[in-house]
């Protein structure tokens, strides 16, 4: 058997794109990409990318250029309920002298034109409004076969195709089913010329729990001129775990369609300056979105035959880290290196290397990320009260003793895929 060369990826989104980037400048395969939808897609309002994914976009050569397009502040500042700055901190200081790099702020559709401008550059052929059907192994390929009624084949598949996964759910593991967190985003972009009187500064990430969730507001353009804003709490939401489709859609759309008033309220108890402007960001919200968070359950199957999962694809977790791009670009430089590693031309021996190797910290940062959402659900008053007395102490702290410098909290995104050591084929 000759080793893998022709690799179909389903899915055009930062995991497809940067898988076949780095597939082809690395390892000298030859990968086309097929995206499910008519275009691009450019929802997703902005999006945090930490230094762990921006190392690794400086080794595909794309740091230089996202840099200027997003917003590189790392401090974070939190309001109490009542509008007053409970204390401020920077959150990657320690980081970024060890690695060279912080924390992008960046609108997804910036990310995705950067990317698309270099696969196009590198010769790299993405086909929209190619749809899967499904998924067959001869003895020597995988062929994937669209709605369309065509179809292709490749040495090996790798699906890249988000949580709902067309590839996990048609061959994979169709007995994977996203599971509701039960907290729900909204979200919203609104250009600074909506909002041109803004008090103090936002250059940080301002934030503010209250009794029922989390308010977040930051820049996400290196000029200033974008905001972005989200929203995370509490939603009861259908009894079924499918994300799309019937009853979700139903919650989705009337979310959307009463976002302000439904969010004015939610928001009233927040005084102060402070206050008053977020509320008035989201009356001048023009394009609003509503985001149920789903996970995957842990433990499933990765890969089966030639085909992998790549991204939330395979571990879809709560977006509370920042870490969605960055899990992504982890993914894409481990498969690489094992393929650059490995004797064995066999896709599957070399899938259930990638196994071994990236699943303990996806599933330590999967765990990490559901326990930053706590503070996405309601709180009673006095809770709340509590939580914003022991924020101000923890913060004080935090800058009195310069615990920023001894990277509390901060070493996971120091992780540099490139450098940990292999675990070997048992």
């Amino acid at each position: 058997m000759s080793r893998p060369n022709d690799v179909v990826i389903i899915g055009g989104g930062p995991a497809g794109i940067t898988a076949a980037l780095l597939l082809k400048q690395t390892n000298h395969l030859t990968p086309v990409v097929y995206e499910a939808t008519l275009q691009t897609e450019t929802y997703g309002g902005a999006i945090g990318i930490p230094p762990n994914g921006l190392r690794l976009l400086g080794q595909l050569g794309l740091f230089d250029e996202v840099a200027t397009l997003g917003s590189s502040a790392t401090n974070v500042v939190l309001h109490s309920v009542k509008g007053s700055v409970l204390g401020e901190a920077d959150i990657l200081s320690w980081t970024r002298n060890k690695t060279g790099y912080g924390l992008l702020k960046i609108m997804r559709s910036d990310l995705m034109e950067v990317l698309l401008k270099a696969a196009n550059k590198a010769g790299i052929y993405v086909q929209y409004g190619k749809q899967l059907a499904g998924i067959k192994e001869t003895t020597d390929s995988v062929i994937a076969a669209f709605t369309d009624g065509t179809s292709v084949s490749g040495d090996i598949l790798l699906g890249c195709d988000g949580v709902n996964s067309a590839v996990r759910n048609t061959y994979v593991d169709p007995g994977a089913v996203p599971r509701y967190t039960g907290i729900s985003d909204y979200y919203s972009l609104v250009p600074m010329s909506d909002r041109p009187t803004i008090p103090g500064s936002l250059h940080a990430l301002h934030a503010t729990f209250t009794t029922s969730g989390m308010f977040a507001l930051m820049h996400c353009r290196k000029s200033n001129d974008m905001n972005y804003w989200f929203f995370s709490y509490s939603v009861p939401g259908p009894e079924t775990d499918e994300g799309s489709g019937g009853e979700w859609d139903e919650l989705k759309q009337s979310h959307i369609e009463s976002f302000n008033p439904r969010l004015q309220g939610l928001l009233a108890e927040v005084g102060g300056e402070w206050g008053e402007m977020i509320r008035d960001f989201v009356a001048k919200s023009k394009d609003v979105g509503f985001h149920p968070i789903f996970n995957l359950p842990i433990g499933r199957p990765w890969y089966k035959g030639r085909c992998l999962l790549l991204g939330d694809a395979a571990h879809a977790m709560s977006p509370h880290l920042s870490q969605g791009v960055s899990q992504v670009l982890e993914d894409v430089f481990m498969l690489s290196r094992l393929l650059s590693a490995s004797s064995s031309p066999v896709a599957e021996k070399v899938f259930k290397a990638y196994d071994r190797n990236r699943r303990p910290r996806v599933e330590e940062l999967s765990a990490k990320a559901k326990s930053q959402g706590s503070g996405r659900k309601q709180t009673a008053g006095w809770r709340l009260w509590l939580n914003e007395l022991g924020a101000t102490v923890a913060l004080g702290l935090y800058n009195i003793l310069g615990l920023d410098k001894l990277g509390l909290g901060q070493g996971f995104m120091a992780y540099n895929v490139e450098e940990v050591e292999l675990l070997r084929e048992e």
